[in-house]
């Protein structure tokens, strides 16, 4: 197939990108930069902003799988325009381009829309792909990791140094980067099921608690690390400190502090993947051990 993808150049998008060349699909890219050429892949430079890039990207597509989006944001506005008006514009551009294929990645924020910025810019994207009238899909991912990512490598190194300064207590789901991919990829066949949202994991019933997965985190390290649950009011106070010292570079908004203060992140098994398009590949503690494995070769860990 040849799929139009947004997003490549991150954390997901390029385990979606590697499976995709690597199952013979022909990949079309949006980046915001020149990239080296691969087999394979075909870059379209440009942005969700500009409208001659997004009719070159989809040009003769056979699915778009929509997976840009902005993650931490001091201002709503900035939710605004990367998750609302990009998915805006990559829908007319789908419906301009005569591609009816749209697989939309979301996040388990969506469900959530008045705990934080951030999910409430997911929910507003989410009913734009409901209403497009296009044969759509959207994959509500719960927390993402794997060799490449950025947002969880703090865990490992806490983990690493002994102590964890977890979120209150609660509970989570989790899914590894290519078993997402792998499931972006089987949304696109054609006998993919269609309208319809899918929350996905790593098959593990109830998820994990915040504690257990801390503890499996300081077994991928090599540590039993000293595991201490914060209080919502500390994670804010962090927050603002983090703002305070590292500005727009800051890691821990105050946003997100409210969405990790959250007691239940975890997929409605009720909205999981037909067993028959996909399943977990990926066991959790055998994912997080190839993850401190590749950080460390990486220097990063």
């Amino acid at each position: 197939m040849k799929l139009a993808i947004t997003g490549g150049t991150g954390f997901v998008g390029a385990h979606l990108i590697a499976a995709a060349v690597a199952a013979g699909h022909e990949v079309t890219a949006l980046t915001r930069r020149d990239r080296d050429a691969r087999d394979g892949i075909h870059w379209v430079r440009g942005s969700l902003e500009d409208r001659q890039a997004l009719e070159a990207l989809v040009a003769d597509a056979d699915a778009v799988i929509h997976v840009a989006g902005v993650i931490s944001s001091p201002t709503a506005a900035g939710f605004e325009l990367g998750n609302v008006a990009g998915t805006l514009a990559m829908l007319a551009a789908a419906t301009a381009g005569g591609v009816h294929r749209f697989i939309h990645v979301s996040s388990l924020a969506a469900r959530e829309p008045k705990l934080s910025l951030y999910g409430a810019s997911k929910a507003r994207a989410e009913e734009l792909v409901r209403g497009s009238g296009l044969d759509w899909a959207i994959v509500r991912p719960p927390a993402v990791y794997g060799p490449g990512d950025k947002e969880t490598l703090e865990l490992f190194r806490m983990a690493k140094l002994g102590l964890m300064l977890m979120p209150p207590r609660g509970r989570l789901s989790v899914i590894h980067a290519d078993d997402l991919a792998g499931l972006l990829l089987a949304l696109t066949r054609s006998d993919a099921p269609s309208s319809l949202t899918i929350e996905a994991d790593d098959g593990k019933p109830n998820g994990w608690t915040h504690r257990e997965f801390a503890q499996a985190l300081g077994r991928a390290v090599g540590t039993r690390p000293t595991i201490v649950s914060s209080p919502g009011i500390l994670l804010r106070l962090a927050a603002r400190a983090d703002q305070l010292f590292r500005g727009p570079r800051a890691k821990l908004t105050v946003d997100r502090a409210a969405y990790f203060s959250h007691k239940d992140w975890v997929v409605d098994a009720k909205l999981g993947a037909p067993e028959n398009l996909w399943r977990s590949q990926v066991p959790t503690p055998d994912g997080l051990a190839e993850t401190a494995a590749w950080y460390r070769e990486q220097k990063w860990l």
